[in-house]
């Protein structure tokens, strides 16, 4: 197994390689993201330092759990455009979801509600650490069919998976793109999970690279992640599509 990281690392912390984060959850009291504005404007100051250039932010949609819809996102995300306005941040600030993928998405799918998509009519799916989503194979075939681009968050985090490299390959031909937390890079996540996305990155299967920022504890081991040489070339090389959101 090859390493990333060396013991010389480069102490010079810039995400600005990555210019748009598309995977977070820092529109306020939405879900089990961040919760009061001032932590919003925090975070907001702080991804900025970072070098990020945009966030997007995906609040959770899960039924009986997080009962969001695109009506409710998108007016806490004017809310906070006005604050950053009033807070002097000058950083676009954009809004989707992160759908669980499960039997009342793929009814939405079906008939035709307004889905929260960002870019290039990307839209980001997940499913349960406990165990995959069965019909998660006809979902994507679904969006796909609707105009969407469906991008599967994390897929180095589902244990079920883990291993089993060829499901990730399986994802990709079915025209879905693969999303991965910067934090699994760097073993915040465990072992297994670093292991599986560094296989991703160095097969090139990844699209897209977010923080999937939700509490503090992210947010300074995002800080305090000193990216070495090596990384940061083999990163660049993935093509990542975060720069054309």
């Amino acid at each position: 197994m090859f390493s990333f990281f060396k013991k010389k690392l480069d102490t010079n912390l810039n995400l600005s390689f990555l210019g748009v984060d598309m995977h977070s959850h820092l529109l306020p009291d939405l879900d089990d993201g961040l919760q009061t504005m001032e932590q919003t404007i925090e975070f907001a100051k702080a991804m900025q330092e970072l070098g990020y250039k945009k966030l997007i932010c995906t609040p959770h949609i899960l039924p009986g759990v997080h009962d969001n819809t695109p009506e409710i996102i998108l007016a806490r995300l004017q809310e906070v455009r006005t604050a950053f306005k009033e807070n002097d941040i000058d950083m676009p600030i954009e809004a989707a979801a992160e759908y669980m993928v499960g039997p009342e998405f793929h009814e939405a799918i079906l008939n035709d509600e307004k889905l929260l998509s960002f870019g290039n009519n990307y839209i980001l799916i997940e499913m349960s650490y406990a165990a995959p989503s069965q019909n998660i194979a006809k979902v994507i075939f679904d969006l796909k069919i609707k105009g969407y681009r469906p991008i599967l968050a994390h897929p180095e985090r589902y244990n079920y998976y883990l291993g089993n490299n060829e499901v990730y390959e399986d994802f990709i031909g079915r025209g879905c793109l693969l999303q991965i937390n910067l934090l699994s890079l760097t073993g915040f996540y465990g072992k297994p999970v670093q292991k599986a996305a560094e296989y991703l990155v160095k097969n090139k299967m990844v699209s897209f690279i977010g923080t999937d920022m939700h509490h503090m504890g992210h947010l300074n081991m995002t800080k305090s992640f000193a990216i070495n040489v090596k990384l940061h070339q083999m990163i660049t090389e993935l093509e990542l599509k975060n720069h054309t959101l």
